[in-house]
């Protein structure tokens, strides 16, 4: 199970192997890579499916306010979570922000306040693909922040989510572990697919040359903001089906719920057309028929 980075008791225990996984060797990454089967995993991703869909109920019914952050290393695999979620959930309540580039005028205000509108009412979920923790991140390694800044960020920003929580947003960090060797497979996969190739930003293939720094920024950003009201958790990711069964099973347990999913309404008998009459297939422009 995905948790929050900690010692793990029993290490020399032997632990049963999970279900539907096969045996992989420590180090062994082609084994890794295949250390769940696709049977299994579409299972058990519908079955999970619809305990979000009960927990969007319980979350529109309570008026919870629900903001759930994911960052992590490029190609770590954020965004195949944040799909899987969003699949089967009401747009209205359940809804993504990914913000582009800070405007003009956006560069010169409060740091916060561009995210500030986008955090949700009662009874909405907001799922953010990277949020103000670009500050910590890719603003500090590439330069696009000052040290006064990055070190202001890191005072605020512990104090921002604590007024957040205060509030009754209920407030979830996820951060994306993948290793150096499964990053770079998935980059060179993405140069070759021309569906992905737009994934790849001139920022992503800037980061290859700064693993290091990327590395102690998350370190410090984890030192300074992995506070008690608001943790970061910590999601393996080099399996990405296993890495998205962990973390949307985890996400399920940090809020409980009832199962409050409305039965399906009756559906009545369709009228019958009496007079009326279509307009002849002719004057309608219809899409060429190429299958």
């Amino acid at each position: 199970m995905t948790v929050k980075e900690k010692k793990t008791r029993g290490k020399n225990k032997k632990q049963p192997a999970a279900r539907g996984r096969r045996p992989s060797r420590t180090g062994d990454l082609k084994a890794e890579k295949h250390s769940i089967n696709a049977r299994a995993y579409e299972k058990e991703l519908a079955r999970l499916q619809v305990e979000l869909v009960k927990l969007q109920e319980w979350v529109k019914h309570e008026g919870l306010k629900v903001v759930v952050i994911f960052e992590g290393r490029d190609a770590a695999g954020k965004g195949g979570v944040i799909k899987r979620i969003t699949e089967s959930l009401n747009p209205r309540i359940c809804r993504v922000v990914a913000l582009g580039r800070p405007t003009e005028r956006e560069k010169t205000s409060w740091y916060f306040q561009r995210y500030v509108p986008h955090l949700p009412a009662a009874g909405e979920i907001v799922l953010f693909d990277r949020s103000w923790y670009n500050r910590a991140g890719v603003e500090r390694v590439m330069g696009f922040c000052s040290d006064a800044e990055y070190n202001e960020f890191l005072r605020s920003c512990p104090e921002f989510e604590r007024m957040l929580v205060r509030s009754g947003i209920i407030l979830i960090k996820y951060w994306f572990s993948v290793s150096d060797e499964e990053q770079e497979r998935r980059f060179q996969k993405r140069m070759k697919d021309p569906t992905r190739s737009w994934k790849l930003s001139p920022m992503d293939v800037e980061s290859r040359s700064r693993w290091i720094e990327y590395s102690k920024a998350k370190d410090n950003m984890f030192a300074h903001t992995d506070i008690k009201q608001a943790p970061w958790y910590v999601v393996k990711a080099d399996v990405k089906k296993c890495a998205r069964l962990n973390c949307i099973t985890h996400l399920l347990g940090m809020i409980p719920y009832k199962d409050l999913t409305p039965s399906p309404p009756h559906l009545p008998k369709r009228p019958d057309a009496g007079t009326y009459v279509r307009p002849p297939l002719d004057d309608q422009t219809f899409v060429p028929e190429i299958w």
